[in-house]
């Protein structure tokens, strides 16, 4: 199958209110629930630009990631995904009507990868182009044809679910890490991948270790690292935890810091993220350091 881009994620909540908070003051979109929801639903759905919504915040017993939702280009990408994942002999479920016209999507299905992590995949998202207006001043988040930025998944039975991502859902290689947490070198190395599926650097990365909260961070960019670090000062002015200090990554050279979301998973909220035009051209590569500067992950283990 072809994936056009990442076009949302789902977020689970045992207080949706929280993220309606941390969406508008924290990370500058405009929550866009009041027109969205149904009667009675307490469901937070978070703008970034012309579409509906790029977040989805449901109700739930537990905090934590829900789905990721992957955009297809069309009718035809959309059969063709179908039947690839048909002849992968992979399980999914075709969205009732009403479950496509609360994403605001034309058609949607949902399988899942080997590790568990959840996917939605549809085609022809439905917006009426209403302006984004950010509460906080935002002009642009990067979109469009890149997708709504990228999100990085927990794979312990790595081999078998970076065979799915490659061989089912169509992703490439950018680049790859091997990283410990500890500075022991009896730990075993964890695999890291990161994928693209558009030009930018990647929509999706892969990390060969559990999570409890089905998720090792988002990423959100602003367009100017002047709105990072306005960002970094709303966090720390609402309370925010910090878990990664102001970096530029060597991968795909985003400028940005990471914080603690409301269900658990963090977010990095960055700026100029590197894009890839002709990736024929581009040879991936493994790198041995996380970034040129900063990134200090150390601070999410300090009071």
């Amino acid at each position: 199958m072809k994936i056009h881009s990442l076009g949302y994620i789902g977020v689970n909540s045992t207080d949706p209110s929280r993220w309606s908070e941390y969406g508008t003051n924290v990370l500058g979109m405009m929550d866009n629930s009041a027109g969205l929801n149904g009667e009675g639903d307490n469901s937070v759905f978070l703008k970034m630009d012309e579409r509906p919504y790029r977040i989805l915040v449901e109700q739930s017993e537990q905090d934590g990631y829900a789905f990721s939702g992957w955009e297809v280009a069309g009718p035809g990408a959309f059969a063709q995904a179908v039947a690839t994942l048909q002849q992968a002999n992979v399980p999914f479920e075709r969205a009732s009507a009403e479950l496509a016209a609360r994403r605001r999507v034309q058609e949607l299905l949902s399988f899942s990868d080997p590790d568990g992590n959840r996917h939605e995949l549809y085609w022809g998202p439905v917006s009426d182009f209403a302006q984004f207006a950010s509460p906080v001043g935002i002009k642009n988040f990067v979109t469009g044809d890149q997708g709504f930025g990228h999100t990085v998944l927990p794979a312990p039975n790595f081999d078998e679910t970076l065979a799915f991502y490659r061989d089912v859902m169509g992703f490439q290689l950018s680049d790859l890490m091997k990283i410990r947490f500890t500075p022991d070198p009896n730990e075993p190395e964890k695999r890291l991948y990161f994928m693209h599926c558009n030009k930018r650097h990647h929509s999706l990365a892969i990390l060969e270790a559990p999570n409890p909260t089905g998720c090792v961070h988002i990423m959100v960019e602003v367009d100017t690292v002047d709105e990072v670090v306005r960002g970094l000062d709303r966090m720390k002015t609402a309370g925010v935890k910090l878990t990664g200090t102001m970096g530029r990554h060597a991968n795909d050279h985003m400028v940005s810091f990471y914080m603690a979301s409301p269900s658990g998973f963090m977010i990095e909220y960055g700026a100029e993220g590197r894009t890839v035009e002709d990736w024929s051209e581009y040879s991936p590569y493994q790198s041995t350091v996380n970034s040129f500067w900063g990134h200090d992950f150390s601070v999410a283990y300090q009071d």
